[in-house]
């Protein structure tokens, strides 16, 4: 099994209030021994109790020597939670022992790039802090902005400050402003934008940010944004899976992971609403009607999000 696909078995370590509702949570080997690396931007599955499977942000860049002593996630305690961030805050205790999935990173910081400008609304810190802990440590250019309710809602506000992050509180009272208009109004040659946040701040963001090229857009939602539902009905279509060499078919009200399911195919998933990229796979021919909000436009050109994908014509053709 590849690293990617196994599951880990860690301790809690520590619990510490990071913000208003917000929490982080220290994971560790069990017997003190070197967790699997990851690179910044990357994130964990949680089984959390009640059964629920949950994604959240490493909120820290790896260590330099490249040898991983613990997790470090921040959990937001939503009011609207349907378990997940509720159990870890009720029923997560010090010494516990959670079972995770190890690291993976489908918001990763683009290669080669000179310059980085990372954008986070509230909770949505966590991996640009460590993108930026890791820019900084590399000498990279960077700017962070960090929008939140309040000083108070602030989450890892240390850290935040310690990497000279410019901030923006929605509090009438709070001195520290900015507009994400004049923020993203120009760009530097070979510059790169990355955005994470809840679904106000990224439809702001990306109308801000509409005249930055496609491919130096990269984004990470929590959940899917809002869109006008229509009354039209999807299609059924054939899955042809070139490696097995066998076709399934995906009725018009089932996806296309289910239908997997279905025959014996076991595809991770999370979220299931095309946000967390667990259930991404390559495909090879046909027409996806891509519904995620993981992928990059450059992204869907060679991978698709099973969970939600649909297909335009009456077979798509995975490599799996």
């Amino acid at each position: 099994m590849s690293e990617a696909g196994r599951t880990l078995t860690v301790r809690v370590a520590r619990i510490t209030r990071q913000a208003e509702g917000v929490l982080a949570f220290e994971l560790v080997h069990p017997w003190g021994r070197a967790l699997p690396g990851y690179s910044a931007g990357a994130h964990i599955d949680v089984h959390t109790p009640g059964g629920f499977l949950r994604t959240y942000s490493l909120a820290e860049a790896p260590p330099a020597n490249g040898e991983v002593r613990r997790y470090l996630i921040g959990v937001k305690r939503e009011p609207a939670s349907r378990g997940g961030s509720a159990a870890l805050h009720e029923r997560v205790r010090e010494g516990d022992l959670l079972a995770i999935g190890a690291p993976r990173n489908s918001f990763p910081l683009a290669a080669g790039a000179r310059r980085h400008r990372l954008l986070a609304g509230g909770i949505g810190v966590t991996p640009l802090l460590a993108m930026a802990q890791q820019l900084a440590r590399d000498g990279a250019a960077f700017t962070l902005a960090v929008f939140a309710r309040s000083a108070a809602q602030l989450a890892f506000a240390d850290a935040v400050r310690a990497l000279g992050a410019r901030l923006h509180f929605d509090d009438p009272a709070a001195s520290e402003k900015l507009d994400l208009r004049t923020l993203l109004a120009a760009r530097a040659e070979d510059e790169h934008l990355y955005l994470c946040g809840p679904a106000g701040f990224m439809q702001a963001a990306r109308a801000a940010a509409a005249h930055w090229p496609d491919d130096a857009v990269h984004v990470e939602y929590f959940a899917p944004p809002e869109t006008a539902s229509g009354d039209s009905l999807d299609e059924p279509f054939t899955l042809r899976l070139a490696r097995r060499g066998i076709t399934v078919p995906v009725a018009a009200d089932q996806s296309a992971v289910s239908a997997l399911h279905d025959v014996g195919i076991d595809i991770p998933t999370s979220c299931e609403q095309g946000v967390c990229g667990t259930c991404v796979v390559p495909w090879l021919a046909g027409a996806p009607e891509h519904r995620d909000f993981c992928l990059s436009a450059l992204e869907r050109r060679s991978k698709l999000a099973l969970c939600c994908t649909r297909s335009r014509g009456a077979t798509l053709t995975l490599d799996l």
